[in-house]
């Protein structure tokens, strides 16, 4: 069992638990992302890791409440245990000395954000970070994305805190005013706002790296619910990723896949909230198949 050592509300919808993994932390690396399973009949759930201590052997993930097996989630406190966690898994993002970078997250994509910013930082890059949310009450680890970074943008959608506007307006202008002198990008967050920062980089020619984990279902490869097409063809983002070249996503095709299930979600979400009770326990312990 993997317990809950602390839980954080970050917002009415996105929660932080810090779960006992030792395994997972000794190997854990920026990028790379592990599957938690609540109980015995759970819903598998793959998550970016946003933080781990090897010493203290934990693992730290953040999430939102969107579905039903999230919001069950949420509802976990400390001293409650995960059936299983799996990883860590994918491949690691590709850290070295680069000069000048600019790390992007918007919403939730902080977290898995914030990793990257900081092994980038201690491999003596020149950091610029930017991140964002729709409103200041979304926000979260603005002091943490500030220690790893040399230069820090906040900015929020209605101007609640930082700056009024979308991550993108800031980006746009340091690639302006700095030609040739970013030497790669990163960002992560709600596909969209990905779509957005590849547009925004692509005209500038600067190598710009988005991680396409929301998009992950069953998370081993076996399920193919996380097929992306890119100019290199097809690629599953839970083994080929989850981090891809921005400028090569189709981005049509994937944002129209993310939206292929959600009144199925949603529905899923309304009957648990209705008290649904779930058969499969029933229908196990009967012998049927």
């Amino acid at each position: 069992m993997y317990n809950i050592l602390e839980k954080k509300t970050l917002s009415d919808v996105t929660k932080l638990l810090v779960v006992e993994a030792p395994q997972v932390a000794r190997k854990a690396k920026a990028g790379q992302f592990i599957i938690v399973l609540i109980n015995d009949y759970g819903e598998r759930i793959p998550l970016t890791i946003a933080d781990h201590d090897s010493k203290a052997g934990t693992v730290t993930i953040i999430f939102q409440e969107v579905g039903k097996s999230t919001v069950q989630m949420g509802m976990m406190q400390v001293g409650d245990s995960f059936k299983a966690i799996v990883g860590p898994l994918g491949h690691p993002t590709e850290i070295e000395n680069l000069g000048k970078v600019i790390c992007v997250g918007g919403g939730v994509g902080v977290a898995p954000i914030y990793p990257i910013a900081r092994e980038l930082k201690e491999a003596g890059n020149h950091v610029i970070s930017i991140i964002g949310a729709r409103t200041k009450e979304l926000l979260f680890w603005v002091d943490k994305m500030h220690a790893v970074s040399d230069e820090l943008i906040v900015t929020t959608d209605d101007g609640s805190y930082g700056r009024k506007d979308l991550v993108t307006a800031p980006l746009k202008e340091i690639l302006e005013g700095q030609p040739g002198q970013i030497a790669k990008i990163w960002a992560i967050g709600p596909a969209v706002m990905m779509k957005f920062v590849a547009a925004t980089t692509k005209p500038f020619n600067v190598p710009t790296v988005v991680s396409l984990n929301t998009i992950m279902v069953d998370g081993t490869g076996m399920c193919g619910g996380c097929r992306v097409v890119t100019d290199d063809g097809a690629k599953f983002v839970c083994v080929d990723g989850p981090e891809f070249d921005a400028h090569k996503v189709d981005w049509q095709n994937l944002l129209s896949r993310m939206a292929f299930y959600r009144s199925e979600e949603q529905a899923s979400v309304q009957r648990w909230r209705e008290g649904h009770e779930c058969n499969l326990p029933r229908t196990v312990g009967d012998g049927l198949t």
